[in-house]
């Protein structure tokens, strides 16, 4: 367990970046092509992503020199995701090439002895070495992560939407209170789920506050810097729903068919993560435009919210659609309880 400890000034200075970090989403990707768990969120990505890497000649840079910075464990270099790549790529990455070469020995060292580094890992800490291992990061960046940007983008921001509605209604203990299941507020301490081989820690922010990260492709335990000398950032996973799956008769939200029919209570359901228009119509089953007429009919009756990001746009439960949905997931379980479920 990560145990984060808050002061007043710290619960002033804690805020929600508004972009996801593309060198934290560079990392975790790597781990999702390294491992099946999760796979179903990402199973459209994941064979785009091998095909780009392949078609690109980049995956022996990927087997060679970034699988092996990035191992899927508890510890990797804290350069290669600086705090300041939450500001953007070419942020990141001009921090990632200005960090001391003794820092850079140091850290590769650590990963060392805790995991294994490649033989050539300790060049880093030369300039020039850096700076081709930069190229290789913003090939596979380009390769993997743009043609993606537009729905991360929009998950992103359906995150912002939910946490600040928390905000809104509880101040930034009320956002805390609700980050999820991996998360445990009791004030002035936010407990955070941590990988299982990794010793309990305890971070204090001691004024500093806390920048909240939510990463598309993170997957699993929230992730902190090794170092607590660093800026306190802590990246977290977005919840990801099955797209395409259909209401069963034991899900909760299954009553609502009979009130507001299939494909609306399908896109109620759907928006409660946040949800393109697209990603509506594939989960619904119906076309674009179907989608967007349901959408609309939902918005004009207060439950859905509408937000263009780009060439997107974004549909996001209101207070009053959020009621709904948890109504009818209340009522599901009381029915449960009581075996008494009616479903025709």
């Amino acid at each position: 367990m990560l145990r984060i400890h808050f002061d007043d000034a710290d619960l002033a200075r804690t805020r929600l970046a508004p972009a996801p970090d593309p060198l934290f989403e560079v990392a975790a990707s790597m781990h999702r092509l390294q491992s099946g768990r999760g796979r179903w969120a990402y199973a459209g990505w994941y064979r785009a992503a091998r095909r780009e890497l392949r078609e690109q000649g980049l995956e022996r840079a990927l087997r060679r020199v970034l699988l092996p910075m990035y191992p899927r464990a508890a510890y990797y270099p804290d350069f290669l995701t600086p705090a300041t790549g939450v500001e953007g790529l070419e942020a990141g990455l001009e921090a990632l090439l200005a960090t001391p070469a003794e820092r850079v020995a140091e850290e590769v060292g650590m990963l060392d002895r805790l995991i294994g580094a490649p033989g050539w890992a300790g060049r880093l800490a030369e300039q020039d070495v850096r700076q081709e291992f930069v190229g290789v990061l913003r090939a596979y960046y380009g390769a993997v992560v743009v043609p993606h940007q537009e729905r991360i983008q929009a998950r992103i921001e359906a995150e912002r939407a939910v946490r600040g509605r928390g905000l809104l209604h509880g101040g930034v203990e009320g956002m805390l209170a609700g980050l999820g299941a991996m998360f445990r507020w009791c004030p002035p301490v936010l407990e955070v789920a941590y990988p299982r081989q990794t010793r309990d820690r305890d971070l204090y922010l001691n004024g500093r506050g806390l920048t909240l990260v939510p990463s598309y492709f993170n997957w699993g335990e929230p992730v902190a810097f090794a170092d607590p000398g660093l800026p306190p950032v802590l990246w977290y996973s977005l919840l990801h729903e099955p797209a395409g799956r259909p209401l069963r008769e034991e899900d909760p939200e299954r009553s609502l068919v009979h009130l507001l029919g299939r494909a609306r209570a399908v896109a109620l359901r759907v928006a409660a993560g946040g949800a393109t228009t697209g990603e509506i119509a594939r989960a619904a089953g119906v076309s674009a435009s179907s989608a967007s007429r349901h959408a609309t009919v939902l918005r004009d009756a207060g439950l859905l919210t509408t937000a263009r990001m780009g060439p997107a746009v974004l549909h996001t439960l209101t207070p009053a659609g959020a009621s709904v949905l948890r109504a009818a997931r209340s009522a599901a379980g009381e029915a449960a309880e009581g075996g008494r479920v009616e479903l025709s």
